[in-house]
């Protein structure tokens, strides 16, 4: 996986052109994937580990050793930060129809992270040019802020807020970064017309549920 995919048309995000979609959207034949980092052999991408390299915004597909040495967050600071495995739900959230519509996001679902580099929010959307930023102005990400506990515990960079907005009601929920760049190189891979077809939906569908399925309530009592 060489590369966050944000390559965001036809508004590009700030910072290079971010690129690694290929793993997601395009067929090849099976071949062992190996460290980026060492070359060592790698288990299925499920299993194996994703590190942010924070210089190049790219996702660096890494063995356990070089992500345990490489990952500045458990060490010093350095341009490596490894993605937790963590999923997270807020049942209670209070994101409703005019702080989605706040967002101005043209499709049902975005998922938004902290840029350290950039040191503000950036909201993402899938398209059929990949992920598309959308401009969040302050408000709208205050709304957000203010309507669930979830965007306080995002660690920057390597973790997302995802939101989709379905049948009357938002989903919302914490999860690794890489996840939300799988969603879109599926979303592309399947897309058809306006608004992606039913192929594209029921791979939609279906990354939620499984992500349902691993996510845990937020604690009444974090903060």
């Amino acid at each position: 996986m060489n590369g966050l995919p944000v390559n965001a048309e036809p508004r590009p995000p700030a910072g290079p052109r971010l690129t690694g979609l290929r793993r997601f959207t395009t067929p090849r034949p099976p071949r062992e994937e190996r460290c980026e980092l060492c070359g060592a052999p790698l288990a299925p991408a499920e299993r194996h580990p994703h590190l942010v390299d924070t210089d190049q915004r790219a996702l660096v597909c890494a063995c356990g050793p070089c992500a345990q040495l490489m990952d500045r967050s458990a060490t010093s600071p350095g341009r490596f930060r490894s993605v937790p495995g963590r999923f997270l739900q807020d049942r209670g959230h209070r994101i409703d129809d005019r702080a989605w519509e706040s967002l101005r996001i043209p499709v049902s679902v975005a998922f938004f992270f902290l840029n350290s580099a950039l040191e503000r929010p950036v909201a993402l959307y899938p398209s059929p040019a990949g992920a598309t930023e959308s401009e969040l102005d302050e408000d709208a990400w205050q709304s957000v802020l203010d309507a669930t506990r979830l965007a306080a515990h995002l660690e920057p960079d390597v973790e997302a807020l995802l939101l989709r907005r379905h049948e009357g009601r938002t989903e919302c929920y914490l999860v690794p970064v890489d996840l939300c760049y799988e969603l879109v190189g599926r979303m592309r891979l399947h897309w058809q017309g306006f608004d992606g077809g039913a192929e594209a939906r029921t791979d939609l569908d279906a990354l939620f549920a499984h992500v349902r399925e691993l996510a845990r309530e937020l604690p009444e009592n974090a903060p």
